[in-house]
């Protein structure tokens, strides 16, 4: 919203001259950000199912809506509904792409502009895409910021020649499909016997910002907020725990680097 409302360049400055947003219900734990933003931005806010009047726009443009449009409402609009989404597409179609390619470890990932279909998500033809180099160690929360400004971006060079951006869609690849579900805080229950360290880290690296990783310590839920695989502890090794005998799951204390070192398969 913001890349849209304040233009970079003088080419963009009369690239939208109307622009209102459609959210999702307010969420009971908080105001969704897109709804914040349109109001710091002064926009005209409709809440769905209601989707402000009809037939007065020429595209629309979702970002994680995570709701299926109707024809009727896609072809209110006269170049149609375009979707930004933070993967290249057809890896990673559903509602957790960023996630999904931190928990895998893809080492490439990318923005597409694709056009919505009825009935169906994440299926529609591809109008633009551009990959991007995960960086080592990133987080999905970390990704996911720089994926929103090259998103915006991406946008912005589509909306500037739409026609032709539409002209040469393409339809997506029927190889490489893949999907990304919702998480649930189920998955950040740690299974020591069954996972590696480097999994365990990849795996807070993935959805540590939404549910941290949590075991049982006695009878209670311990969350974990802060891990670091021992190989980079200047001085420790895994030698530490093999000499030791310790089963998954065990910890010991280190009193040198004052750390808790747990166990892994």
């Amino acid at each position: 919203l913001q890349r849209l409302v304040h233009p970079r360049e003088p080419s963009e400055a009369s690239l939208v001259s109307r622009l209102e947003v459609v959210t999702l219900p307010s969420h009971p734990l908080g105001d969704l950000p897109v709804r914040s933003c349109a109001q710091e931005l002064q926009l005209p806010v409709h809440e769905w199912p209601h989707t402000g009047p009809a037939g007065q726009f020429d595209v629309g443009v979702v970002a994680s809506f995570g709701r299926l449009l109707s024809e009727e409402l896609i072809l209110q609009f006269p170049y149609g509904v375009l979707n930004i989404h933070p993967s290249c597409l057809p890896r990673w179609r559903g509602p957790a792409p960023i996630v999904h390619t931190v928990l895998h470890g893809d080492k490439v990932t990318g923005v597409t502009i694709m056009e919505i279909r009825p009935k169906r998500f994440d299926v529609g033809p591809i109008i633009k895409q551009e990959e991007f180099a995960v960086p080592p160690c990133c987080t999905a929360k970390e990704l996911e910021e720089i994926l929103a400004k090259m998103g915006a971006n991406l946008l912005i060079s589509v909306l500037k020649n739409l026609p032709e951006s539409l002209q040469n869609k393409r339809e997506q690849p029927k190889e490489g499909v893949t999907f990304a579900p919702k998480i649930s805080i189920a998955k950040s229950c740690i299974k020591w016997e069954e996972q590696t360290a480097a999994q365990i880290i990849q795996l807070h690296r993935a959805i540590g910002s939404m549910f941290p990783l949590q075991t049982l310590w006695k009878g209670t839920t311990v969350k974990l907020l802060d891990l670091v695989e021992v190989d980079n502890i200047p001085g420790l090794s895994d030698q530490v725990l093999n000499d030791s005998g310790a089963a998954p799951g065990s910890l010991l204390y280190h009193k040198a680097s004052k750390m808790l070192i747990a166990r892994c398969r």
